[in-house]
């Protein structure tokens, strides 16, 4: 997938990062022109807009339908910009297409689903337009990647990814949980592709839009996608985390454009001095990582010896409560701390549990 397209070279893109802004859903012509010509004043590169919307239960509003994309079409027409819309399936394409649309995305709800996103890239076979692939709702990195995948194998070589978010039974203070790890693993995976982050999505209240996309920006993502309404509080999806056009454009401008790199020589010294640093104490770390793996080692053989079992509930309290306190006194959080201890534990267990079964495994063969 080297030959997919920077965002730089999309022909509806002026510069990176950029913003693409528009309400949830499309709901009357009116608030879709007024919204979104309040959004052109704030200098923003493309409209967006909800023309079907899945919803979780019937009896919500699920969107206008095919009225919007004339909608659409009039207001992208008259204001001289983009405009992008979600499809979720073949006949949304073609009419997305019909109605003169530059970009597509595809939702989260419909690249949880390959037979939903194959679908859709057989109706772009032979289309020339750049398409968005939300990542799933539940954070599963193979999905996602599995989704872009069928789409560029349909001949799309302007494809971004599109960071929401992700479902979790755990509670906090988004709406869905960043999971920064994954967009960060799938961009590592696919360095080629453009990374985009819908702040909407993640937040669920307009409060923290801007601090998740800051968040974004100093990860060096491509753009951002905000839902904009010009009264959030009347919007009849989403209500809680649409921004007006001003507080939009409140927050862009508030946004700290980092740079990737820099000219000055001393500070590229010492960054360099500061990464070899690193690099030798990531070493010394997974020479103890070794050292610890040689005694676990010892300690399955010593236990299947002794036919004791490889998980005791006590002794794991004591190193999750233990090793939580040590790093308090390193200045270390205490929940970066557990996460640790308990990759590292599981790991452990894995490696106990392989040595006690060895016996079983060279019986069965």
């Amino acid at each position: 997938m080297e030959d997919i397209q920077s965002i730089k070279s999309w022909k509806v893109i002026n510069d990176v990062p950029f913003a693409i802004a528009g309400p949830c859903s499309a709901e009357t012509e009116e608030q879709l022109y007024t919204t979104c010509k309040g959004i052109k004043a704030q200098d923003i590169t493309m409209l967006r807009a909800g023309i079907w919307k899945p919803r979780t239960r019937p009896g919500t509003f699920e969107g206008v339908g095919e009225i919007g994309l004339e909608w659409m079409e009039k207001v992208k027409t008259e204001l001289e910009m983009p405009a992008a819309v979600e499809v979720a399936n073949a006949k949304h394409v073609e009419l997305a297409l019909k109605y003169n649309m530059d970009v597509l995305w595809i939702g989260a709800r419909s690249t949880v689903n390959p037979f939903t996103v194959q679908e859709i890239a057989d109706a772009l076979k032979g289309v020339d337009i750049p398409v968005i692939v939300k990542n799933p709702i539940n954070p599963d990195l193979a999905l996602w990647k599995g989704a872009i995948e069928r789409i560029y194998m349909s001949g799309i070589k302007q494809i971004a990814a599109l960071h929401r978010g992700f479902s979790s039974f755990e509670k906090t203070k988004y709406r869905n949980v960043p999971m920064w790890q994954i967009a960060i693993a799938l961009k590592s995976d696919m360095p080629n592709l453009p990374l985009l982050c819908d702040p909407s999505h993640i937040a669920g209240t307009r409060d923290l839009i801007l601090p998740v996309s800051q968040k974004a920006i100093d990860l060096n993502y491509d753009g951002l996608m905000i839902e904009t309404h010009y009264d959030p509080d009347k919007a009849l999806s989403d209500a809680k985390q649409q921004v007006t056009p001003h507080r939009l454009g409140e927050i862009l401008e508030a946004i700290k454009i980092r740079q990737t790199t820099s000219d000055n020589q001393e500070f590229n010294s010492i960054l360099e001095t500061m990464r070899n640093q690193i690099d030798n104490i990531d070493r010394e770390i997974l020479e103890s990582m070794a050292a610890r793996k040689s005694l676990v080692d010892k300690l399955g053989e010593y236990k299947k010896e002794n036919n004791v079992t490889v998980f005791q509930s006590n002794r794991w309290l004591e190193v999750f409560k233990t090793r939580a306190e040590w790093g308090s006194q390193l200045n270390l959080q205490k929940e970066f701390v557990g996460k640790l201890f308990k990759l590292i534990h599981d790991e452990s267990i894995r490696l106990q549990s392989k040595i006690l079964n060895n016996d079983k495994e060279k019986v069965s063969k």
